[in-house]
């Protein structure tokens, strides 16, 4: 399967400037993985802003939404 960086890169919607795994799908959730987060694109804008991809942060979040 051929990875479609330029267009993941278009919809990717982390904020962390410089981020070498910027489109890179694949290599963003193995490396989140590891550390027990979620890629930015699982929170809202709002979230995402704080740099906090924890699973709990992702739980409170939705939590929230009712």
């Amino acid at each position: 399967m051929e990875c479609k960086i330029e267009r993941n890169r278009k919809i990717c919607t982390c904020s962390y400037e410089g981020c070498e795994r910027n489109g890179i799908c694949c290599d963003c959730i193995a490396y989140h993985r590891k550390r027990r987060e979620l890629p930015a694109c699982y929170f809202t804008p709002e979230v995402e802003a704080t740099y906090d991809r924890s699973i709990e942060r992702f739980i409170a979040m939705y939590q929230k939404k009712g």
